[in-house]
């Protein structure tokens, strides 16, 4: 099994191996570009976008600055705006809906660790130097949702059709559709909506 096939099924994987670092200097050259492109070049923007993500759908707006680590492993759907310093660790997906809203400073982190430092760092037995495990879950944002200011999503966090996240919020897990969200650990605090239509 590959390193990236390791990654994409979240188990344990090296992210230093070399696909990876191809991953992120191609993301990087691409993010240098398009950070410093004017408002009104929408479609140069659209253009860049097109090659960094896995998908985009149509009336997609990403604000700059905008950061993440490949780009391949995002996709969005139609009628998505993402405001200004939002960072998306896409190790493994990202799946943003249809009519999603995210607010600025909106932080999307699919890689982790351990928590035990035992199982943190592990010995490498040719090199005998301790290494560090990682490994990716991946992020789905349903369709509707509004992500406020500030939040941060945790690896393997879905967010159901609907729900709304409130400034802050630290999303440590599943959150149901059709739902107001907030807080740290986020919690749900009433239902809203009746349904996505």
């Amino acid at each position: 099994m590959t390193e990236l096939e390791k990654c994409m099924m979240g188990e344990y994987y090296n992210c230093h191996d070399k696909i990876f670092l191809d991953f992120k200097s191609h993301a990087r050259k691409l993010l240098l570009r398009y950070n410093t492109l004017a408002y009104e070049e929408m479609e140069l923007k659209r253009v860049i976008l097109k090659e960094l993500f896995g998908e985009i759908g149509t009336k997609v707006s990403v604000a700059s600055p905008f950061i993440c680590d490949y780009g391949r492993n995002i996709y969005i759907g139609n009628n998505v705006s993402i405001n200004m310093n939002c960072t998306f660790v896409d190790c493994n997906k990202i799946i943003i809906g249809d009519d999603v809203l995210i607010a600025s400073n909106v932080q999307l982190y699919t890689a982790t660790h351990p928590i035990d430092l035992a199982e943190r760092y592990v010995k490498n037995l040719e090199t005998g130097q301790l290494m560090r495990r990682t490994y990716a879950l991946p992020i789905k944002i349903g369709n509707g949702c509004w992500i406020g200011g500030g939040v941060i999503v945790l690896p393997g966090v879905k967010i159901g059709d609907g729900s709304v996240i409130g400034a802050g919020s630290v999303v440590t897990k599943d959150i149901p559709e059709n739902s107001l969200a907030v807080g740290n650990p986020c919690r749900v605090i009433r239902k809203i909506n009746g349904e996505y239509i």
